[in-house]
C-alpha cells in the first residue's frame, strides 16, 4: 500500500558525500541549466513574493501552488502546479513526476526545451483527444515515462497510478 499522504521525500543524513552531492546539484543546475532555471526563478519570485502563493520544498526542488486547471510544469529547480486539486493521489503523483523532470533538466541543461518541454507540451496539448480516443496514458510519451521513473527513483517516493 502506498502512502499518498507523504509530501516529501525522505529527508538525507547530514554529512560530508550528501553536502558534496548537493553542493554539485546546484552547482550544475546553475550552470548548464541556466536558462530553465532562470525562466523559473523569475516566475518562483513573481509568484511567492509578489503574488504570495503557497510553496513548499520538495527534495533538490520548489514546489509553488496555482489556481489553475492546468496540471504541472517544471522548470529545472521550480515546479508550478495546480493549487487544491480534488484528488489528493493526483497531487502526490504530479509532485513525484515533476520532480523527476527536475532531474531531466540536471541531465539535459539547455537542451531541456528541446528534448523535454517541447514534446511534453505537444503531448499535452494537442494530442489530448487523440489520447482519449484511443485509451492511451499520458505517461506513454518517452519523456512523461522517464519523468515518473526518475521522480520515483530520486524522491524516494512510488506513483500510486
Amino acid at each position: 500500500m502506498i502512502d499518498i499522504t507523504k509530501k516529501y521525500p525522505a529527508k538525507r543524513k547530514k554529512n560530508f558525500k550528501n553536502d558534496t552531492k548537493d553542493f554539485f546539484f546546484y552547482l550544475i543546475q546553475w550552470t548548464w541549466g541556466l536558462p530553465v532555471n532562470i525562466i523559473g526563478g523569475i516566475a518562483f519570485l513573481i509568484c511567492t513574493k509578489i503574488k504570495k502563493r503557497r510553496w513548499q520544498r520538495f527534495g533538490y526542488s520548489f514546489i509553488v501552488y496555482l489556481p489553475w486547471k492546468a496540471g504541472g510544469l517544471s522548470m529545472g529547480l521550480f515546479i508550478f502546479m495546480r493549487d487544491n486539486h480534488k484528488s489528493k493521489k493526483w497531487t502526490y503523483n504530479t509532485r513525484i513526476h515533476e520532480y523527476g523532470h527536475t532531474w531531466q533538466c540536471l541531465l539535459l541543461g539547455p537542451l531541456y526545451y528541446i528534448v523535454i518541454a517541447l514534446p511534453s507540451m505537444i503531448w499535452c496539448n494537442v494530442f489530448e483527444g487523440y489520447r482519449k480516443k484511443n485509451n492511451i496514458s499520458y505517461y506513454k510519451l518517452y519523456c512523461e515515462a522517464w519523468a515518473n521513473a526518475w521522480g520515483q527513483k530520486f524522491s524516494g517516493m512510488e506513483m500510486d497510478l
